[in-house]
């Protein structure tokens, strides 16, 4: 007579692994990994990030600390240099993120479709509508930050049709984006003076009624962060992350097509404003007091006049709303993702040094909110001094305050959580998607 077999023993976690093997088969050897292929990690997370790119966004993060709350570039040497390489560059590796983020959810590397894609679009238009409240509710605060989440929320919305392209497709419209737009940007603030059609529309727009703003028309054209010029950022976004980032040579040239950008952008404008005639007058006599020789790469050349004339067009300070400027913190910003990236390829056990401003990079919209709460706080709660008279921008040790104290938040946080605060909340706001069919 034939013993029994004995009765199978579970696999540990098989509760949680549906479809895993059998003990015997549990034992047989994985196959051996492709030539050339990266072992997988001790720990995949599961939320399927990319290291690296938290840790441009962690970058990102501190870059516009600086800009905000650090010392005045004038303090010279190598910290003014730093400080003054982050304004508004960083912003704008900001928005390319978001361009990557917008192609994670609907789907990477392949876009989803049917269902799976409704409910992505749904996903987008959920987070687009409650980073624009959020965005209102922190302008609403009146600190000397101008938020950049309302535009994100319209902008996530106007790429918004493109996220099934191909990463060429996406690239050409974000190059065509780069010289169109801000000459239509021009045009269109050229017209937009007391009493002309942006007061007509703005007295008429309910967005500007409820928010207190000039709405629509502050948000595609006379904003900090005009939806025109800031796409080709998104746009350029969304084509990195359409890319196979494992493919060999890829990160390579994607930082070779950063400083290649970088070099046409801010050295185009250097050389086009020095061989324009009178074009370095025109632009100093278009600001207000700034330096016009450091137009072609800093925001020290200073805020242009309601309407610059058209030599304003060949600045390349990182907020002129210029192709010379959209080329140039484009280049910088795929730069650093690419060398992000490769910090995260070559050490996939992030060093002491990296790891903390990665997890920076997973809670960014947590920690950017608090930053600005925190200048609330002490401007108009606790009557800081230093913070009223804007003397607070004056020290180093302010702004090392704000970075360590959002890193050592968020990597405590993320030791518990996978999220941040924020970001489950908004998670948690996207989940009416899954009801649609």
């Amino acid at each position: 007579m034939t013993p029994k077999a004995p009765p199978a023993v579970p696999v540990r976690g098989s509760e949680k692994c549906p479809g895993a093997r059998a003990p015997d088969a549990a034992r047989t050897p994985p196959p051996a990994p492709r030539a050339g292929a990266s072992p997988l990690p001790a720990a995949v997370p599961s939320t399927g990030r990319l290291v690296g790119i938290d840790l441009a966004r962690g970058l990102a993060v501190f870059g516009m600390y600086s800009a905000h709350v650090g010392p005045d570039v004038t303090v010279g040497g190598p910290v003014g240099f730093l400080l003054e390489t982050a304004r508004g560059r960083s912003s704008a590796l900001f928005a390319l993120l978001a361009g990557f983020s917008l192609v994670i959810i609907t789907g990477r590397p392949r876009p989803r479709t049917g269902r799976a894609g409704r409910q992505a679009v749904a996903r987008i238009v959920i987070r687009a509508v409650v980073l624009a409240v959020l965005g209102y509710a922190l302008t609403a605060l009146d600190t000397d930050v101008a938020v950049i989440l309302s535009f994100y929320g319209l902008l996530f919305l106007a790429v918004l049709p493109l996220y099934r392209l191909r990463a060429g497709t996406l690239t050409l419209i974000a190059a065509a984006g780069a010289l169109v737009m801000p000459l239509l940007l021009h045009a269109i603030r050229a017209t937009t003076g007391p009493g002309s059609w942006a007061d007509a529309v703005v007295a008429r727009d309910p967005l500007a009624r409820v928010t207190g703003t000039d709405g629509f028309v502050e948000l595609l054209f006379t904003g900090e962060y005009p939806v025109l010029t800031w796409l080709p950022f998104v746009v350029a976004g969304m084509a990195v992350a359409r890319l196979d980032l494992t493919r060999p040579g890829i990160r390579a040239r994607l930082a070779l097509a950063g400083g290649g950008l970088a070099l046409l952008g801010y050295g185009g404008s250097w050389l086009a404003l020095r061989l324009v005639p009178h074009a370095l007058s025109a632009v100093a006599a278009a600001t207000d007091g700034g330096s016009a020789s450091s137009a072609w790469w800093s925001d020290t050349v200073g805020d242009p006049v309601a309407h610059p004339p058209l030599a304003w067009l060949l600045v390349a300070a990182p907020h002129s709303q210029t192709t010379f400027s959209v080329l140039g913190n484009t280049g910088v910003a795929l730069a650093v993702v690419a060398g992000c990236l490769t910090v995260a390829e070559r050490t996939p056990r992030l060093p002491a040094l990296t790891r903390p401003v990665a997890a920076v990079g997973t809670m960014a919209l947590t920690v950017y909110v608090l930053h600005i709460v925190a200048l609330w706080f002490f401007a108009d709660v606790w009557r800081v001094p230093a913070v009223e008279d804007d003397s607070l921008r004056g020290g180093l040790p302010v702004l090392l305050g704000f970075i360590g104290t959002a890193t050592v938040l968020a990597a405590l946080w993320t030791r518990r959580f996978r999220r941040g605060p924020l970001e489950y909340l908004l998670h948690q706001a996207t989940r009416p998607a899954r009801r649609v069919r």
